[in-house]
């Protein structure tokens, strides 16, 4: 049988990677996306491994972007993201992905979607999942976005052209507000552990936020040691699930289970700790103010998401939060937070402050640096039987 043909790119973003469509080359009808970007990635597959589609068989190698014009004159493109399911044939629509927002104004200009001219451009960006703005700035390589750079970015070997995402208003991205609970520190029942303290944040993408020690682990481990702890992962998930009831995300921890995998992301946080990267290079204690592992769609991430990077450096300025007991007490209220993470030290701005009007918390901004690199453009093939059977 022969197979539908369908004009797409293959990018990375800062520690991802993801099939980008141009919205004009998808079917009208949303309802048969999940069908196409199920089998373009290889999903439900049974063994983890996406091996009979462009799937990495890990949540961060399970992505779709669909990049189109926008109708908001605050924007120049619409962006919407998709988590592809590894094992499961689940497509979520309610989060961001950061570390892929990094690719989204070099592929606009590329595409010839945004004009741009000079040394750098600026693209305005529209996440139609969260409902935020980003701005995308990065350098022009002769009217195209520029690759080669030396920037180094934790995860990624090499270096590249930084890419500054700058993320505006990111709080209530994903339930309306910041402190989705009014709290900052919630008590959640979790069988087998009884009242477990939890941060319920939202910033760019709704977290919640365990010290690392109640979890069961120190928060140095590597990611593939964490996925090995099953026990350490059932506790997280207890966690998330019920996390995700209180923060309005899903009505029972089983809905959240079953049908949000991926959102809140659940992150356990340390102090500052020396630790060894996934390269093998020593981290130290002192390059940092505090510790991170984060877990979403059941694996513990490489490198930090991108948007969970900016939730927790919110969380960090947020006083009374989990975060914020444990993170390095900071000279300059200003100042970068550094998170020590598997793939090396992340830095990220953010601007916190308490509102005029009611005295609660505001993100007025959060930015990071990432690179990106288109690294194949053509077509995707999807089996014909894929999409009739759906």
């Amino acid at each position: 049988m022969r197979q539908h043909k369908i004009p797409a790119t293959f990018m990375r973003g800062g520690t991802s990677k993801a099939i980008v469509f141009n919205r004009k080359d998808l079917p009208e009808d949303r309802a048969e996306w999940d069908a196409i970007f199920l089998a373009a990635l290889g999903s439900p597959d049974p063994n983890g491994r996406q091996l009979d589609g462009m799937g990495g068989g890990i949540s961060s190698l399970s992505k779709i972007c669909v990049v189109g014009p926008s109708s908001r004159p605050d924007a120049d493109v619409d962006y919407t993201f998709a988590q592809v399911a590894v094992d499961r044939g689940i497509v979520g629509y309610g989060a961001n992905c950061g570390n892929m927002s990094s690719a989204i104004g070099p592929f606009a200009i590329d595409e010839g979607m945004v004009e741009a001219d000079g040394s750098e451009a600026l693209v305005r960006i529209y996440n139609t999942n969260t409902k935020k703005i980003i701005h995308s700035r990065f350098a022009l390589d002769d009217g195209m976005a520029a690759v080669e750079g030396d920037f180094k970015l934790p995860g990624v070997g090499g270096t590249g052209a930084p890419v500054r995402l700058e993320f505006r208003e990111p709080g209530g991205a994903g339930t309306g507000k910041l402190l989705p609970t009014g709290n900052v520190v919630d008590r959640i029942e979790v069988p087998g552990l009884g009242p477990v303290e939890a941060s319920l944040v939202d910033a760019a993408n709704p977290c919640v936020f365990v010290l690392a020690e109640t979890a069961g682990v120190t928060g140095t481990e590597g990611p593939a040691a964490i996925d090995g702890m099953k026990d350490v992962m059932g506790r997280l998930e207890s966690v998330r699930a019920r996390a995700a009831v209180l923060m309005g995300i899903a009505k029972t921890p089983d809905e959240a289970t079953r049908k949000s995998p991926s959102i809140p992301f659940v992150g356990m946080v340390a102090p500052p700790q020396d630790a060894v990267t996934l390269a093998g290079a020593h981290l130290s204690a002192a390059d940092g103010d505090l510790t991170a592992r984060m877990v979403s769609s059941g694996n513990t991430h490489r490198a930090l998401p991108l948007t969970g990077a900016l939730c927790t450096a919110v969380a960090a300025r947020i006083e009374g939060t989990l975060v914020h007991r444990i993170t390095k007490p900071a000279a300059d209220p200003a100042a970068d937070i550094r998170i020590l993470q598997p793939s090396g030290v992340l830095a990220v701005a953010c601007t916190v402050r308490k509102s005029n009007t009611d005295g609660g918390w505001v993100a007025d901004q959060a930015a990071v640096y990432r690179t990106q690199r288109r690294l194949f453009e053509g077509r995707v093939l999807v089996p014909l039987s894929r999409l009739k059977a759906s």
